[in-house]
């Protein structure tokens, strides 16, 4: 495993685990199990994943010494502002089973997140987060919050693959000192990503497979990845890319496939704000 420094000098596992859209806590806790017998330590859940607990469980089983893991979860709108921030982490802490988090990210853009970060600066400083950061925050957003925030975010996990390479967002992320990590690094499937030509002929030279090469790709532009799996075969296959590097020529080629916009979600959009702020993750 490589290893991402952060701006407040914190080791981050440069490739991890996530557990987005894993609902059945059976399957969560499996799941799980299985990526951190394979090797992964980063293991990224959230509020609104409604699973912390199946992870929690399947952080207490593995016998894995806390300090050789890194943990993240998310805040939600629906709890965002100053006081509702702290209560929400204090929740998600003791249904991971916790002691402290690793790295607690402002989940969107959206509410009262200035509060929340106000919040989440004063946990930092009592030593109950190790790091903090933001989800889905684009240019903008990061650069004022960067410039206003006393704390500076560490983190800013994005979407971000082949299709939607964020050239522009790792720019301003660079200036500020904050590290990109890639939600969706197979672009949720799309764009027939895992049998697609490019990668597909890219693998072959290396004896790898289409998404071996994908998550390879975003490493070696030192961006963070979160590979999500249910089946073992493919949490495996999806850690074992330290044993091979693209070259330039194979960079390259990977980069005339950007479209330049999402085509899972638009963060430009009323619609989009209007869902996500109606979307509860409790009464």
């Amino acid at each position: 495993m490589e290893f991402i420094t952060l701006s407040n000098g914190v080791k981050m596992p440069i490739e991890g685990f996530g557990v987005f859209q894993i609902l059945d806590a059976a399957q969560c806790e499996q799941s799980l199990s299985d990526a951190l017998a394979a090797g992964y330590r980063l293991i990224d859940t959230a509020a609104a994943y409604l699973n912390e607990e199946a992870v929690g469980k399947a952080i207490k089983k593995s016998g894995i010494p806390r300090e050789e893991l890194f943990i993240t979860t998310k805040l939600w709108i629906q709890d965002a502002g100053y006081e509702n921030a702290k209560k929400a982490f204090e929740i998600s802490l003791n249904k991971l089973g916790l002691d402290y988090i690793d790295l607690y990210l402002i989940h969107q853009p959206y509410n009262d997140y200035y509060g929340s970060w106000r919040a989440m600066e004063e946990l930092y400083k009592q030593g109950k987060i190790c790091a903090i950061g933001v989800c889905n925050f684009y240019p903008e957003r990061l650069a004022d919050l960067c410039i206003n925030a006393e704390i500076t975010p560490m983190v800013n996990q994005v979407e971000c693959h082949p299709f939607f390479q964020q050239n522009d967002a790792i720019k301003t992320m660079r200036e500020f000192d904050v590290q990109i990590e890639a939600w969706g690094p197979f672009a949720e499937g799309q764009y027939g990503i895992f049998t697609h030509p490019v990668f597909t002929k890219i693998g072959e030279k290396y004896g790898k497979s289409a998404a071996q090469v994908v998550l390879r790709w975003n490493i070696q532009r030192r961006v963070v990845v979160i590979p999500k799996s249910v089946h073992k075969e493919r949490i495996e296959q999806n850690i074992d890319i330290w044993d091979f590097e693209l070259s330039a020529d194979d960079m390259a080629e990977i980069e005339k496939l950007d479209i330049g916009h999402s085509e899972i979600i638009n963060h430009f959009t009323a619609e989009t704000a209007k869902y996500l702020n109606g979307h509860k993750i409790h009464n």
